[in-house]
């Protein structure tokens, strides 16, 4: 059935009924203890993002936790491009921290699982986009660092962490200020308002990413991967806007295309064993390095390095 719906075009809105094919994108998902069934195990996953992909033509298909390396691979052999939610903190093993005392709920599972799925697709040229914990994922799959509490790491940035119930999805917090050469600008224009639900944020940026949004206060918002067809992370909710903003839309129409297209023969030659290489020795050069010391790009822990 997902084959016969792959192949069945959908009409682009923006390009006079052109007809693209129909692209299987992979989200993955959370889980809880559910109350009102006896404590089952469920997944689960914000509907908002299901809704919003589905409206702009993407055919999306839940990946589950808990499955073997073979299993998910196969799942991943399927997919066209690969959408990454927001949710718990990772753990800060996953880029050789220690845990903070602030540090919230955190899912190894989970982070083993988008971790894989993050690092294949960038491997492999897969589109990508993430949101919140997802730009965070895309940036440890690099081999990338975050700051693990926000008020405590970095007391004089300006307030992120504007969770509900205390205040909607849709809230507007702060304006982001996008490079003008990225493919975000595409989407968005050179500044745009954001909403904000996190209390964490990046610190080291991975490998082949380049910081392409930053909030007034020089927190980094979004990064793109600009060797590949489309890796796009951001920081904050694009999917509680895209009802009523046309630049928050934009941004999952860009992402839907570029997984329609034909992005594997958009790769650069030698991307795959350069990506590998280039993770693991930042990796392995930030767990050698003391406190203070300077990043192998000259800058020290408390900076944001730009890769490009």
């Amino acid at each position: 059935m997902i084959r016969d719906l792959r192949n069945q075009p959908y009409l682009e809105a923006t390009n006079g009924g052109t007809a693209l094919r129909r692209p299987l994108i992979g989200v993955t998902m959370g889980r809880e203890k559910s109350q009102r069934f006896f404590g089952l195990s469920l997944y689960i996953m914000n509907q908002t993002y299901v809704r919003v992909l589905e409206n702009l033509g993407a055919l999306p298909v839940m990946v589950p936790l808990h499955m073997t390396e073979s299993t998910l691979r196969g799942i991943f052999g399927q997919l066209d491009g690969l959408f990454l939610p927001g949710g718990e903190d990772i753990d800060p093993s996953n880029y050789g921290a220690e845990r903070h005392p602030l540090l919230g709920a955190t899912d190894k599972e989970r982070d083993r699982t988008e971790l894989l799925l993050a690092r294949w697709a960038m491997e492999e040229g897969m589109p990508v986009l993430g949101v919140c914990r997802g730009v965070q994922v895309i940036n440890v799959a690099c081999g990338g660092s975050l700051h693990q509490d926000l008020h405590t790491d970095q007391p004089e940035l300006a307030k992120h962490d504007y969770f509900p119930p205390s205040f909607e999805r849709y809230r507007i917090s702060h304006r982001v200020n996008v490079a003008a050469d990225s493919r975000l600008a595409h989407a968005l224009g050179n500044v745009h308002e954001v909403n904000s639900m996190h209390h964490q944020g990046i610190d080291h940026v991975g490998y082949g990413l380049r910081v392409v949004a930053t909030a007034d206060d020089g927190l980094v918002e979004a990064v793109e991967a600009p060797e590949l067809p489309f890796v796009v992370g951001v920081q904050w909710h694009p999917e509680e806007l895209a009802r009523t903003d046309q630049h928050s839309a934009n941004l999952f129409y860009n992402f839907v295309r570029a997984a329609a297209s034909d992005w594997r023969a958009q790769i650069p030659g030698g991307w795959t064993e350069a990506f590998r290489q280039g993770c693991a020795t930042l990796i392995q050069s930030r767990q050698a390095r003391p406190p203070g010391s300077e990043a192998p790009n000259g800058h020290t822990p408390d900076t944001v390095p730009v890769c490009s």
